[in-house]
């Protein structure tokens, strides 16, 4: 536990760490970038997963909507991620040390392990599925999909709420 602290205050001693952390324009602008950058990706995947719980977009196939739609998901997870870095380092303990952040990256980890189910195991048979009734493992991933983002945004926000404080 020792070394993850030494390596936390290294992180937030970093000349960039530091800059975000005491010039308030600066946290502000990556927090913003952060947020539009999370609500692109929470935005692009509930469209996907409400296709696949059956609730919206249903006369379009799922195959064409999701290859539409997922590069800019993966492109604003991508920004998200940076972003999110950088708000990280500013304050690299006290957000180790929160709970609440700690399970928010717990469940990011739960929806990468359904996203990667769903694409290795139940989306190659979408071509059967692509314009019918969507399966229940289909719907099943759909609805775990948005639970966890949604409960991502919950915790980030209620995160920066305790963190900041």
């Amino acid at each position: 536990m020792e070394s993850i602290n030494a390596y936390l205050t290294w992180l937030q001693a970093l000349p960039a760490a530091v800059f975000i952390h005491r010039t308030p324009w600066a946290f502000t602008t990556v927090e913003l970038i952060h947020v539009f950058a999370i609500s692109l990706v929470v935005g692009t995947i509930a469209i996907v997963d409400l296709r696949l719980i059956g609730v919206g977009s249903t006369e379009r196939p799922f195959r064409e909507l999701s290859r539409r739609i997922l590069p800019y998901t993966w492109a604003a997870f991508v920004v998200a991620v940076i972003a999110g870095s950088f708000l990280f380092i500013s304050q690299a303990t006290a957000y180790f040390n929160s709970t609440t952040f700690r399970i928010k990256m717990l469940i990011i980890a739960i929806a990468g392990i359904n996203m990667l189910i769903f694409e290795l195991i139940t989306a190659r048979g979408a071509q059967k599925w692509d314009l019918g009734p969507t399966p229940p493992r289909a719907r099943l991933a759909g609805a775990l999909s948005l639970t966890c983002w949604i409960l991502v945004v919950v915790l980030g926000r209620w995160t920066g709420f305790n963190v900041l404080r």
